[in-house]
């Protein structure tokens, strides 16, 4: 049984782009959903999430490690390193060694370890750039997983998150669909019953290549500038955020 579920990354396991004005930050996510489901029945299960929005991966472990450790999960996911594959430059394997430091201490406690790899952009004419990187980030987190006895929940490997109807207009962030197939997933490499049901979306429509053009060009106007203006100026969209869920508390 797990009692005591700690989630630390970025906006990922945040919930950015699973909107929900009611809940801490905005947001909901696939991290509350398989707390919940998790919660069910069980008045004892305890839940905390430290992910912050546009962490980069040595902000993550410098501001969550310890708080996660100090809780004393039995269940702890990680995924942090996506932000920093979007940077110009990164050195992918000096990343990994801190992670594979990082993976060691929670597994050390004890706790049952989750990790995820990044998903495949190759249906995206932008993210289609970043599939090397991503590919040997993947790579990477598996042999971490292996290593310290960790649970990979294979976004690589789940095709239904190359539809854009998954995602969130800033095509960064998965919505409530994508969050709900990533909950699924989640929860079935734990082998936990649940109620989650995947999205039945059909064939993806086809897009006239003059809408297609117009919509990335909308897109690079409404997301990618600001995106770079921030960079620009050092700032991250987690600035003036705090953790969610900080502490461990019922679902």
């Amino acid at each position: 049984m797990t009692a005591r579920f700690v989630a630390l990354g970025d906006s990922f396991t945040e919930g950015v782009g699973d909107d929900d004005p009611s809940r801490p930050n905005g947001v909901r996510g696939w991290a509350d959903r398989v707390a919940e489901e998790l919660a069910a029945g069980e008045s004892e299960f305890r839940y905390a999430n430290l992910a912050i929005r546009g962490r980069l991966l040595d902000r993550v472990l410098a501001e969550q490690l310890e708080p996660a450790l100090s809780l004393e999960p039995d269940l702890v996911s990680l995924y942090a390193g996506g932000n920093d594959l979007l940077r110009p430059r990164v050195d992918i394997d000096a990343l990994a060694h801190r992670y594979d430091e990082a993976v060691a201490r929670l597994a050390g406690c004890g706790a049952t370890v989750v990790l995820f790899t990044g998903v495949d952009g190759v249906d995206d004419p932008v993210f289609r750039r970043l599939r090397g990187r991503t590919a040997i980030y993947n790579e990477h987190v598996r042999v971490i997983a292996a290593r310290h006895g960790a649970i990979v929940v294979d976004m690589w490997a789940m095709r239904q998150l190359r539809d854009r109807r998954m995602w969130s207009p800033d095509r960064l962030h998965l919505n409530s669909l994508g969050h709900t197939e990533v909950a699924i997933a989640v929860l079935d490499a734990l082998g936990v019953a649940h109620g989650l049901v995947p999205a039945a979306l059909g064939p993806q429509p086809v897009v006239h290549p003059r809408l297609r053009r117009a919509e990335d060009l909308r897109w690079g106007r409404e997301h990618v500038l600001p995106w770079i203006k921030r960079r620009l100026r050092g700032e991250s969209s987690g600035d003036a955020l705090e953790a969610k869920r900080p502490g461990l508390a019922p679902v």
